[in-house]
């Protein structure tokens, strides 16, 4: 049963339909997985253990009737603690929500259930997710698989842990500003950031269907970008309940799509820009060894800069700080005590300079200045649909090192995926290397809105050219 902590969504799903292995024996082992590890990672704020044993028991009887509902039939699955599942805490890592318990099913959940999934549990996050590193005064802080005294990154951290250590076959996280991809590479999994729209975040908190909900999305995490299409294609469809969804996101799916085969010829930029900031040797040679890869692969692979990421930057941290926190406010009034010296740390770096209300003018000012500066990317990467880059500047940090401070602090060290959330496009974390730690790094995959499709398969050929990844030693 060991090796099936570390075996593919996919193989498992083949492993259920031939009846190598039952959902109940699979639901077993993962149960005694997490109890295992869950005291050192603590990965985990909810585990459903009778829950998940009915669904198995259920699937179980499906399989020997050859009634398979989904492609995920029996496949063990976890969510990030932020989205809502029936019954379940929702906390979002904070004190002021720790009694809260939705009553029904986020609309992606709902659509797990569909395709078959049965779900284990939910996982951490740092205070209502707006920090790169997962601690709250909920549930405590999350390690990282490859060495406890690491962080598994944030927002969607305890989900990355979850998935590397051998807990969960996959999972759901979400993104505003690299809360997927962050944790992947930390953790040394793949992540996808979709374009907005493409996949529902109704049932997320905080709520992403505003006026400007192409900031935040939710996103699939697991072990290999197979599994990653896999889920991706159990929950992308449109929503009513989701404003950034439309039936474009329906037809993105449907327009005519081949994986990608080796020596075929497409154009890769590798991205470079001083707006970008500096990278560790190692992360700057697992770059080099992914273009090299997809060099080899038949890609042309070409520098590419994109101007004007500076202020592009400075729009993001106007959205994600300024005008965000202010969403906080009514929530917090009265009850700053409760809250994480994490969220604080945000708080303090969001606080505008001046205490009069953000004039309205101001916000639909910069709207509209950030529509042209997606315009502005769309135009560069007309004759390059695909880029390469760091995720971010480093590889996992140590515990409580991680902070918003200038010159130090995420601002600076999480650039590379920062100003995907501001443009709305598409990104797929997949490791690469390691630091001299044995900490791992991965690279991201860039893609233009909508072709999400072919941003999963350029990082498909990668991860096959790079070959097999380890898992974590110390579990």
């Amino acid at each position: 049963m060991t090796a099936l902590h570390y075996v593919s969504l996919a193989e498992l799903s083949q492993k259920i339909r031939s009846g190598e292995i039952s959902p109940r024996e699979l639901i077993e082992q993962r149960l005694a997985r997490i109890e295992k590890v869950q005291p050192r990672l603590n990965a985990f704020v909810h585990i459903d253990a009778d829950g998940a044993r009915g669904e198995a028991q259920r699937a179980e009887q499906g399989v020997r009737r050859g009634d398979v509902v989904g492609p995920l039939h029996g496949i063990p699955v976890t969510v990030k603690s932020c989205i809502d599942v029936a019954g379940w805490p929702c906390a979002a890592g904070s004190l002021l929500r720790k009694d809260n318990r939705p009553g029904s099913d986020a609309v992606l959940v709902g659509r797990l259930r569909k395709a078959g999934a049965i779900l284990l549990g939910s996982t951490n996050t740092p205070e209502f997710l707006m920090a790169y590193e997962t601690d709250n005064l909920v549930s405590g802080k999350t390690s990282n698989p490859w060495n406890l005294e690491f962080s598994s990154g944030g927002s969607s951290g305890g989900e990355a842990a979850a998935i590397a250590a051998g807990c969960s076959a996959g999972g759901i996280g979400s993104d505003g500003g690299g809360s997927i991809r962050v944790p992947a590479h930390f953790c040394g999994i793949c992540g996808l950031k979709p374009t907005p729209g493409r996949i529902p975040s109704s049932g997320h908190y905080p709520a992403g269907n505003s006026a400007f909900g192409w900031l935040g999305v939710v996103g699939p995490m697991a072990r290999t970008v197979g599994d990653l299409k896999i889920l991706f294609a159990a929950l992308r469809e449109p929503d009513a309940g989701d404003q950034p969804s439309t039936p474009m996101a329906k037809a993105a799916a449907e327009l005519p799509h081949h994986k990608m085969r080796q020596g075929e010829k497409l154009r890769i930029g590798i991205l470079e820009g001083d707006a970008l900031g500096r990278v560790t040797p190692e992360t700057q040679m697992a770059v080099r060894q992914a273009a090299q890869l997809l060099a080899y692969w038949g890609f042309e692979l070409e520098p590419f800069r994109l101007s004007r990421l500076d202020r592009v930057l400075e729009l993001w941290w106007f959205f994600f700080a300024t005008v965000v926190s202010e969403l906080f406010a009514a929530e917090i009034r009265g009850r700053e005590e409760l809250l994480s010296p994490i969220f604080c740390d945000y708080l303090a770096a969001a606080r505008r300079t001046t205490s009069q209300p953000m004039p309205m003018l101001e916000f639909v000012g910069m709207c509209a200045e950030r529509d042209q500066e997606r315009e502005q990317i769309l135009q560069a990467m007309r004759d390059v649909p695909i880029l390469l880059s760091p995720v971010c500047s480093a590889p996992a940090f140590r515990h409580g090192e991680g902070s918003y401070q200038p010159q130090v602090g995420y601002r600076d060290t999480m650039r590379h995926s920062q100003w995907l959330n501001l443009a709305g496009f598409p990104g797929v974390s997949v490791p690469m290397g390691k630091s001299p730690q044995g900490l791992p790094i991965g690279v991201q995959l860039i893609g233009r809105p909508y072709q999400d499709e072919l941003a999963l398969d350029i990082a498909e050929c990668l991860e096959k050219a790079r070959g097999p990844w380890q898992a974590p030693p110390l579990l």
